[in-house]
């Protein structure tokens, strides 16, 4: 399963589905309002139940997503629907349906206030919104055949996820599947990149495995895949035809906006806070240019900074951070209470519900056990939140009967980001103060820390809405670690300070992958 997206035969099979779709309109006299570019065309032949379209600016993935939920307007049970994170930005999906679904339906009839589409047949496709996560308590009791999000990294995964409770046949002869399209960045970017974009190569299908217990005990397993077809503004031949400046416009954005809008590059993008951090395999031993590194024995001498962000219902985080003599930071490995899926990825932002007792035997366990944790000094650092005793015996205090202690840490929350901040500054020599050794411990920290954006109401602040777990128990050690800017240091990457703490930062085939 899956498609060679660049394979000749499949743009030759194109090209001749163009010619006959040309030569059958000026046959019959009827206008084409809307034909697939080769991408479109591409995403629309994939039979996966979950399909992302998009990557970059001006792939057509709006047009693509408007015009998918229609091919199934013919059959009078079908239901579908199509998000965008809020009513007001549904009105270019509501542009785009007039003018489609009215040339291939003209009695086909839109009622505003409910955001519905009704066709001649008794077909049905709605507009939605989920502004909040608790909206989705709006769709409790509804079916769609077919669900599509436009701009899927305005959702957070629980939004997302949810909706495949409301994802089945609304009656016989439907197809029932789910399709996305967007762009890097937006609070969903991490989960949206993981789950989609890093995967498997772009056009090869990942297929998850889920056995499914009966009652009377028998077992069968039951598959779900997806897939991932990117698009770029190169892609879409009729923009560039009718705006071909459009590309001069894309470079004149910022870098990061460029590479992600122009480049569909998801290591970088509009709205990231630790635009800074970089992930370079090239320097993994020699630690230049990179935050990312080979691990390495760490000395006795050193002491280790355990840094602990609590959760329950969402996830836990205990992070471990060698310091150096010389002050340099190392996080050597973490601990993440985040349920993991049938593939064994993280589900994103979901807790294990462990107890305080439970998480620190656990933390007892690695530091008994990691012979880079084991015999040293371990100073414990943690949200003040723990040591709250209005409910009784204090978090804290039921982790110490363990035998793991904490103390509390600085909670402020800008200062903090800051720190974060100058420790991922490089010197001139490619050099940082700030490392990640690369093990499984650290998968978490990799996927969520570079991941972050901003909040869209505190916008100097990280949105709490996102998966900062790790990067709260990073924090914190960071601020009992704090480290100055000196304006004499020559910096690579820029950074404004919005405290004024220190001085102005800016310086001048066919495949299957299974899972």
């Amino acid at each position: 399963m899956g498609i060679d997206i660049e394979a000749k035969e499949n743009k030759e099979l194109y090209e001749r589905y163009k010619e006959s779709a040309l030569r059958k309109s000026l046959k019959s006299g009827a206008r084409i309002e809307y034909f697939p570019q080769y991408k479109q065309y591409i995403m629309s032949a994939c039979d996966e139940y979950e399909g992302f379209y998009g990557g970059a600016a001006g792939g057509g993935k709006t047009d693509y997503l408007v015009m998918e939920a229609l091919t199934q307007a013919h059959i009078p049970n079908y239901r579908g629907i199509i998000f965008r994170k809020t009513y007001p930005e549904l009105s270019e999906i509501e542009d785009k349906q007039y003018r489609y679904y009215k040339a291939a339906y003209p009695r086909a009839k839109y009622n505003q206030q409910r955001h519905v589409w009704t066709f001649p047949s008794g077909a049905k496709i709605y507009n939605g919104s989920m502004q909040h996560t608790k909206d989705r308590i709006k769709y409790q009791g509804r079916q769609f055949d077919f669900i599509g999000f436009d701009e899927v990294t305005h959702f957070t995964y629980d939004e997302y996820s949810y909706m495949y409770s409301r994802n089945r046949a609304s009656g016989p002869g439907t197809k029932v599947y789910m399709r996305s399209t967007g762009n890097p960045g937006g609070i969903g970017h991490g989960w949206v990149k993981q789950y989609f974009v890093t995967a498997a190569k772009p056009g090869y299908t990942i297929i998850a495995r889920m056995p499914i217990v009966f009652p009377d005990g028998s077992v069968k397993v039951y598959t779900r895949d997806r897939i991932f077809i990117p698009s770029s503004v190169f892609d879409n031949e009729k923009l560039l035809s009718n705006s071909p400046e459009y590309l001069a416009s894309l470079y004149m954005l910022p870098e990061q906006d460029r590479k992600a809008l122009m480049d569909g590059n998801w290591d970088i993008f509009s709205g990231q806070v630790f635009m800074e951090f970089r992930n370079n395999p090239d320097g993994y031993r020699s630690r230049q240019w990179t935050h990312v590194i080979e691990p390495f024995d760490v000395p006795e001498s050193w002491n280790i900074y355990r840094g602990f962000d609590f959760g329950y219902a969402k996830p836990f985080s205990v992070g471990w951070y060698a310091m150096s003599p010389d002050g340099v930071m190392y996080r050597v490995r973490g601990l993440y209470g985040c349920q993991k899926g049938r593939d064994g990825r993280s589900v994103p932002n979901t807790g294990v519900k462990w107890d305080a007792g439970r998480i620190a035997r656990e933390i007892a366990l690695r530091e008994r056990e990691d012979r880079n944790l084991r015999g040293h000094n371990i100073i414990g650092i943690a949200d003040p939140a723990i040591f709250d005793e209005n409910g009784g015996e204090s978090i804290a205090a039921l982790m110490a009967r363990e035998g793991v202690y904490f103390t509390k840490g600085d909670n402020k929350r800008l200062p903090g980001k800051m720190q974060c901040h100058y420790r991922l500054r490089f010197d001139g020599n490619g050099y940082s103060s700030f490392y990640v050794f690369n093990n499984d411990s650290n998968i978490d920290f990799l996927r969520t820390v570079p991941a972050l954006v901003y909040d869209d109401t505190n916008l100097e602040d990280v949105d709490t809405d996102g998966e900062d777990h790790i990067y709260d128990d990073w924090r914190y050690v960071c601020m009992a670690r704090p480290i100055s800017y000196s304006p004499e240091e020559e910096m690579v990457y820029s950074e404004f300070d919005p405290l004024n703490l220190n001085q102005d930062l800016m310086r001048g085939g066919l495949n299957t992958w299974q899972m």
